[in-house]
């Protein structure tokens, strides 16, 4: 059973920093792709930050430069550091996982709030 539980969000002034964590319970976590999405007020849930085994990542367009994922497989955590935050990254944050044998992400954590006041 793979479970996903997010945490260090809260609120936070334009320019400002946070760190978030995903712990991963799953005895397949190495093998797992991992992404941070985030869903605001009346958008679309996207993709804004992934990591797949051996390291390499991709990022959305407007989080380049800001954000960065890292995964720790020994301690099963996945972390979102993100500085230089602005009102619009204001959302909710889901850590996720895929299974190399499945074609969309297939784990959700809870998540957690992040809100940028401006």
């Amino acid at each position: 059973q793979v479970q996903l539980e997010e945490s260090g969000g809260g609120l936070v002034q334009a320019g400002g920093s946070l760190r978030l964590s995903c712990a991963a319970a799953g005895l397949t976590f190495s093998s797992y792709r991992l992404g941070w999405f985030r869903q605001a007020p009346g958008k679309e849930r996207e993709l804004v930050a992934a990591i797949i085994p051996g390291g390499s990542t991709t990022y959305a367009d407007s989080v380049k430069g800001r954000f960065t994922i890292s995964r720790d497989d020994v301690k099963r955590m996945v972390y979102l550091q993100m500085i230089t935050l602005k009102a619009e990254d204001t959302a909710v944050y889901y850590c996720a996982e895929r299974s190399p044998l499945q074609v969309s992400y297939n784990h959700w954590g809870q998540g957690t709030q992040v809100t940028v006041s401006s």
